[in-house]
This record gives structure tokens, sequence and C-alpha cells, in this order.
């Protein structure tokens, strides 16, 4: 579904990304792993179209987007949860989430996603016409994801999810994307909560200094005595 082929991403002359190359298959929740500052914003940024990759290619569902400007990302079936959130504090919840089914398909489909945001994050439900910047970092959180959702994308990007949450919000949180994900969307997924990410993840990639350093299923990510002590911090 997803190919990313030798990528290369740089900030001016520092050099973010050496050589990437991995793929996501259809259906798959695939998730990259890594450390504080090891790239993995800026990959994530760089498949949602917000950054421009010096070389390599992104190709999605067999379509080259790599010179695409963002906003076509969007249209061609990719939604970013960036880290953060960045949602419209002042706007209502109703109108952040509405924010994320402007294209054409998506808004004629806004009732219908709109429901489905709610049954998966009912806790919203009361607070839709509540401004989003009085919500808890959680319910904040579920908003951001709400809002990709609303775009009717084919891949979810979600970068830190559980960035700054409570360990119960976050178990909340990861229970919705394997949802999400069970319910035919897939899922790339940075995160630096390295066990709860192996918990959920179909296969995982290690990112470390711009560069993958490993690959494989959570059990034979685990079982790597080099790779579990350098990198996964178990």
């Amino acid at each position: 579904m997803l190919e990313v082929r030798d990528l290369h991403v740089a900030y001016g002359p520092a050099t973010a990304l050496w050589g990437l190359s991995f793929e996501l298959r259809r259906g798959e929740l695939l998730c990259i792993v890594g450390s504080n500052g090891a790239g993995k914003t800026t990959l994530i940024n760089t498949l949602a179209g917000v950054l421009r990759a010096r070389a390599g290619c992104i190709v999605f569902e067999g379509r080259d987007l790599t010179a695409l400007p963002p906003h076509r990302f969007c249209a061609a079936g990719i939604a970013i949860v960036p880290e953060g959130r960045r949602l419209f504090a002042s706007m209502s919840v109703r109108e952040n989430l509405e924010i994320g089914s402007v294209l054409p398909d998506a808004k004629t489909r806004r009732t219908g996603s709109l429901e489905a945001v709610l049954a998966l994050f009912p806790a919203l439900e009361a607070k839709l016409a509540q401004p989003a910047g009085e919500l808890s970092g959680g319910q904040q959180q579920m908003v951001a994801i709400g809002r990709a959702l609303m775009a009717r994308p084919r891949l979810l990007l979600l970068d830190e999810p559980s960035l700054g949450l409570s360990p119960l919000i976050v178990r909340e949180l990861f229970a919705a994307i394997v949802r999400i994900n069970g319910q035919g969307t897939s899922v790339l997924l940075v995160e630096q909560n390295v066990m709860m990410a192996l918990r959920i993840a179909h296969r995982c990639y290690v990112l470390e200094e711009g560069r993958m350093v490993a690959d494989g299923t959570p059990e034979e990510l685990v079982e790597r005595g080099a790779i579990r002590r350098s990198y996964l911090g178990v």
C-alpha cells in the first residue's frame, strides 16, 4: 500500500533521514519506534507532505506522491494526527472535527463520519459545543484523531499520540487505534512509548539517528537482545 524507497530528508545542510526504505501493507498497523531525536516526526511529516524529501520516493497505492503539494496528500487518502494535536483552541469541538471533512467526498459524508467518531470517542458527544482548548489533554487527542478520521483516510498517520498523557488515557487511545485499524484503515504509528506500541503493532521498524536499524514483528524485536537493550529500553 505504502512504499518508501531510499528516502533522504534534510533541514538545510543537516540530513535528518538517511536512505530509509520500508513498506506498509494494506490493513496493517505498522509502528516505527525510536528515541527522542531519532527522526520519527521528520519521517511522518514527510509522509504527510508537510516536509519535502531531498531524494527517494513515496509511493502510495501505486502512485508516486513525492512531488505533490501537501494538500494533495490528503486528497490521495492520507491523514495525519500531528504531534501536539494542533487544534484550534477557540473553536468548538464540532468545528475542529468538521475541518477534517472539507474535501468534497468527505464533506458529503460528514454526518456519518461524525457519528462514527462519536461512537469511537463517546466522551466527545457532550463536548461538541465546547471550545477545544477547554478540554483535557486526552480529550484533545481524541478530537485530533477524530478530525483526521473525518477525512475518511485509507492511511492514518499518528505522531506520538501518547505524548504527555496519563497511562489510563494512553490505554484508551491505543484501544481506539486498534479499533480504527480493525475497521479497515491502515495505520502508521510513530511512538516513543515502545512497550505500548509493541502491544498493538503487526510489525515494527526501529529508527535510530535517521536510519532504520531493525525491523520485524514485535516478538522478533524483543527477542533480539542487542535491539532490546540499545533501542527498546526493555
